[in-house]
């Protein structure tokens, strides 16, 4: 049995430079929001929700740092997924309603766009992290030695690289629902008591969108196609429902900051679906 120590000789100098370049983008991330908060003309409930937002994925980083260093499989699509939705959640607040954005801002932005540019570089194209990147989860395994925890291969078959990305993509729906629902929630403070049939039927399909996700993925993991198909039409109804409530309840300012990180998830979930069954197609039989 391989102790602590020998594992950490063992793992590629890759992980190691990758591990720091997260943590420094974490730390980008937060600073960057500090800056954006620090400079915006208008600091309201919206701007505070979205930047609270923004800023928990400084936390996901952190999180992306432990699948590496454990040789997680998953850290391929979550580290994607992290880095684009990273990219259009800062976005969106560094433009102002008017005028330009600050210039600390604008240099803060480009420099955790290049940093969340470098992560996923490293991910798909370092040949020493697609070697290392290999393990899965443990999970709790009964046989005949006993009640043990350990790391197993799933039962279902071996999924690719495209269809956990397109997973990990379809899970972040419900909660770019959620937060522009939070943000319009908001306008009922301010008196705009129309808008509460708009915004509680905005957060049903929020949570709503997240047990059909979680059903299509399900089946998706397993080889079935019409979980495909399922899992696109889910994406155009939360499209469908999303994109005219922005529009509706936060105008073409929240169309715009809030439907642009939930296109560019679907976006990535439909274009790895399609990656996926092209594979399948040329796979040999």
């Amino acid at each position: 049995m391989r102790t602590a120590a020998e594992t950490q000789v063992r793992r590629p100098s890759a992980v190691r430079v990758l591990t720091i370049l997260l943590a420094t983008t974490a730390a980008a991330t937060v600073v960057v929001e500090l800056l954006n908060w620090w400079y915006a003309p208008e600091q309201g409930f919206g701007l505070a929700v979205r930047t609270g937002w923004a800023m928990l994925r400084s936390f996901g980083f952190l999180l992306l740092i432990g699948h590496v260093r454990k040789g997680r499989t998953v850290a391929r699509p979550f580290g994607l997924i992290l880095a684009v939705t990273t990219i259009f959640a800062v976005g969106r607040l560094i433009v102002p309603r008017q005028g330009v954005p600050p210039l600390p801002g604008l240099l803060g932005f480009a420099i955790l766009t290049a940093l969340c540019a470098a992560v996923v570089w490293l991910l798909y194209r370092s040949s020493a992290l697609a070697g290392h990147l290999v393990r899965h989860r443990p999970r709790l395994v009964i046989d005949r030695a006993g009640i043990s925890w350990r790391e197993t291969p799933p039962r279902r078959p071996q999924a690719s690289a495209w269809l956990l990305t397109s997973r990990v993509a379809a899970f972040t729906y419900s909660p770019l629902m959620l937060v522009p629902a939070l943000v319009a929630g908001g306008s009922i403070l301010d008196g705009r008591l129309t808008a509460v049939p708009a915004v509680l039927l905005w957060f049903g399909a929020g949570i709503a969108a997240s047990y059909a996700v979680l059903f299509c993925t399900a089946f998706l993991m397993r080889g079935k196609d019409w979980a495909r198909g399922l899992l696109v039409v889910v994406t155009v109804a939360v499209l469908a429902v999303d994109l005219p409530l922005c529009w509706w309840l936060l105008g073409v300012d929240g169309l715009v900051r809030d439907g642009g990180p939930l296109l560019a998830a679907a976006g990535l979930a439909l274009y790895g679906l399609r990656r996926a069954s092209r594979a399948d197609d040329v796979a040999p039989a």
